[in-house]
C-alpha cells in the first residue's frame, strides 16, 4: 500500500508531501490543476522514462519518493533481502531526474536498476487509464487473471511440474543426442590412444633402466678396458698381484709356528688373496660379456624416444600414462552404454509428456468454463458502468507446443458497442474504457491479481448520473480489500471516498505551484458543490452535495496534508 508520496521540483510542483490511507482515496480539482502531474509522478516510480522536461523550471533535478507498506508481501521482502537491499516492512522508492542525464533510482536507500524498479514496483501499484503501466494492455497478464479467478492455481502447478520435468528430460535427451554425434569421434580418439599405450607395453621404471643401459652402451670400450686391465694386474699377467700376495701368505705361514701373530696375518692375507681372486674372475667374466652392439644402442634410443613422446602426449611419468589408459578404458565402456541411456530418457520423456498433455487438457477445460463465467460477470458489471451492450470475451488459442502456462495462450477481447467486432484490449484506445473494464474485472474477479494499490484515471470519462453512482459504489467495494486512488470529475463518484483530496493550482511569488489538500467537513461539501455546479457555488448546490455525501454513507478522514 502507498502510504506517502513526496514530489519535489517536478513540473509545476515545488514540493508536495501527501499521506494516503487505505481504502478509497479520491483526488478532485479544476481542469489543469495538476492531477495528471501526480499520475505522471507515480508513473516515474513504476519505471516511466525519465525526461529532463519533467524538471521544474530553474531547477537541476526533480525527485519523486514513495513509501509503501509491504508487511504482507513476504515474498517481495525475501527477494529484496536476497538482492542485497535492506529488509523490512516498508519499501522506499526514490527516483531522481537530472538535467545532466545522471538519473538515479534508489530502493531502500541503495542504488537500483530500472529493471528491478519495474519488476518490484509493478507488483505493488498499477495505473488504470491511458497509461503505459496499464496491465490490461499486456496480454501475458490475462491468463494469470483468469487462472486466479477460476481458482486454478493447484491445477496449474500440477501442469507446470510436468512441464518442468519434460523440459529437463528434453534437455538431457538433447545432451545425449549431441553426445551421440560426438561419440564416434570420441570413441575413435580414445580407442587409438588406448591401443597406442597398450602396444607400447609399458613397465613402471622402464625409462630409468633404459637410461642406465644407454649410458653403459655409450662407454662400452672404457668399461672393457678397465675390466681387462684389472684382471691382468690382479691375476692374468706374469708377476700379477695374486702371485705376489700368494708368496706373502706362504712366507708368513712358514714362520707362523715361531710367531703366532704372523700366523694370524697370514690367514688375513690368504683371505684377501681369495677376495682378489674373486674380483679378478668377475672382471674377466664382465669383460667377456661386454661387446659393442650398435643395433642394441639404436633400440634403446628408439625406445627412450617413444617413451618421451608418450609422456608429452599423456602424462609426465610412465605411471601417469598407465593410469590414464585405465581412465580412458572406463570412458570407452561408458560411451558404449550411451544408447541404453538415451533409450531410457526417451521412454521417461514419453511418459511425462503424456502426463503433461493430460493435465494440460484438464487445465484447458477448466479455463474454458472459468472464462465463460468471467465473461458473464464482467458484462454484468459493465452494464452498470455505462457500457450496457459491451461484449467481453476470453479467447484461448492453442499453442503449437505446450507452454509454461498451459496448452494455450489467453487474451481478453472487447466490443464496446453493438455491431463492432471484438478487439484485443491491447488495442482499446480509450483510457476511460480501460479503467471501467479493469474496475469491472476487479469486481468480477477481486482475487485476480496481487497488486495492493490501484490507481484509476479517467474511469468516469463519458458517463454520469446513475452510471457514475455505480462507478463510485464499485470503487468503494473494490477498495474494501485494497487501496484505491482515483482521479474523478464526478461528485457521484467522489461521494463514496474514504479520503477526499483537492488538487489546486495557485501562484506564489510569481511562480505557479500545485498543492494537495485533504478535505473534511464543510471544505469537502464545498468541493462537491463546485463539482456539481461549477465555479458558482449556491446554497442549492451545497444542499445537493450534502445529500450525495449522506446517501453514500461515507465518513471522511480529518486533517490537512503536511
Amino acid at each position: 500500500m502507498l502510504t506517502d508520496l513526496i514530489i519535489t521540483n517536478f513540473a509545476i510542483i515545488d514540493r508536495l508531501h501527501v499521506t494516503f490511507g487505505s481504502g478509497f482515496n479520491i483526488l478532485t480539482g479544476e481542469t489543469g490543476a495538476g492531477k495528471s502531474i501526480i499520475i505522471d509522478a507515480v508513473g516515474l516510480l513504476l519505471g516511466d522514462r525519465a525526461r529532463p522536461d519533467l524538471i521544474r523550471t530553474g531547477e537541476e533535478t526533480a525527485t519523486v519518493e514513495a513509501l509503501l507498506d509491504i508487511s504482507h508481501q513476504s515474498g517481495l521482502r525475501r527477494e529484496l533481502a536476497e538482492a542485497g537491499f535492506e529488509e523490512g516492512d516498508e519499501m522506499v522508492i526514490k527516483r531522481v531526474v537530472s538535467r545532466s542525464g545522471k538519473n538515479r533510482i534508489y530502493l531502500n536507500g541503495s542504488l537500483a536498476t530500472l529493471a528491478q524498479l519495474q519488476g518490484w514496483a509493478g507488483r505493488l501499484m498499477n495505473i488504470y487509464g491511458q497509461h503505459e503501466h496499464q496491465s490490461l494492455q499486456r496480454p501475458d497478464t490475462h491468463l494469470f487473471l483468469l487462472d486466479r479467478f477460476a481458482g486454478l492455481e493447484e491445477v496449474l502447478e500440477t501442469y507446470r511440474r510436468h512441464y518442468r520435468e519434460a523440459r529437463q528430460l528434453t534437455e538431457r535427451l538433447k545432451q545425449l543426442e549431441e553426445a551421440e554425434r560426438e561419440r564416434q569421434q570420441r570413441l575413435d580418439l580414445l580407442t587409438y590412444q588406448s591401443r597406442e599405450i597398450a602396444e607400447s607395453a609399458l613397465r613402471s621404471g622402464e625409462d630409468e633402466e633404459l637410461t642406465a643401459e644407454r649410458l653403459r652402451l655409450q662407454n662400452v670400450e672404457r668399461l672393457a678396458a678397465a675390466a681387462r686391465g684389472g684382471y691382468d694386474i690382479l691375476y692374468g699377467e706374469e708377476g700379477a698381484v695374486n702371485e705376489r700376495v700368494e708368496a706373502v701368505a706362504a712366507g708368513l705361514e712358514g714362520v707362523a709356528a715361531v710367531e703366532p701373530l704372523l700366523g694370524q696375518l697370514a690367514e688375513t692375507t690368504r683371505s684377501s688373496l681369495y677376495a682378489l681372486e674373486d674380483v679378478a674372475m668377475q672382471l674377466r667374466d664382465y669383460a667377456g660379456r661386454l661387446a659393442f652392439e650398435p643395433g642394441r644402442q639404436n633400440e634403446v634410443e628408439e625406445r627412450l624416444a617413444l617413451l618421451a613422446r608418450l609422456k608429452r602426449k599423456y602424462a609426465p611419468t610412465l605411471e601417469g600414462i598407465i593410469e590414464y589408459q585405465s581412465s580412458i578404458d572406463r570412458e570407452i565402456e561408458d560411451l558404449s552404454d550411451l544408447d541404453a541411456a538415451r533409450t531410457g530418457v526417451r521412454k521417461k520423456l514419453e511418459e511425462v509428456r503424456a502426463k503433461l498433455v493430460e493435465s494440460g487438457t484438464v487445465l484447458s477445460r477448466l479455463r474454458r468454463e472459468g472464462g465463460g463465467e468471467l465473461c458473464r460477470r464482467v458484462e454484468a458489471e459493465l452494464k452498470d458502468l455505462a457500457m450496457p451492450r459491451a461484449r467481453f470475451e476470453v479467447r484461448l488459442t492453442p499453442l503449437s507446443e505446450p507452454g509454461s502456462r498451459g496448452l494455450e495462450q489467453g487474451e481478453f477481447f472487447l466490443a464496446p458497442n453493438p455491431g463492432e467486432e471484438p478487439k484485443p484490449l491491447a488495442r482499446i484506445a480509450s483510457g476511460g474504457e480501460l479503467s471501467r473494464i479493469m474496475l469491472a474485472l476487479k469486481r468480477a474477479a477481486p482475487e485476480g491479481d496481487t497488486v495492493s494499490t490501484l490507481i484509476f484515471d479517467e474511469v468516469d470519462a463519458g458517463i454520469g448520473g446513475v452510471a457514475a453512482t455505480a462507478v463510485g459504489e464499485k470503487l468503494r467495494d473494490v477498495a474494501s480489500g485494497r487501496q484505491v486512488l482515483c482521479i474523478t470529475h464526478l461528485p457521484q463518484v467522489a461521494a463514496f471516498a474514504d479520503r477526499h483530496y483537492r488538487v489546486e493550482k495557485r501562484e506564489e511569488d510569481g511562480r505557479t505551484i500545485t498543492a494537495l489538500t485533504l478535505l473534511s467537513g464543510e471544505e469537502r461539501t464545498r468541493e462537491m458543490a463546485r463539482m456539481l455546479g461549477g465555479a458558482r457555488v449556491t446554497e442549492r448546490t451545497l444542499e445537493h452535495a450534502r445529500e450525495l455525501i449522506d446517501l453514500s454513507g461515507r465518513t471522511i478522514a480529518q486533517g490537512e496534508i503536511p
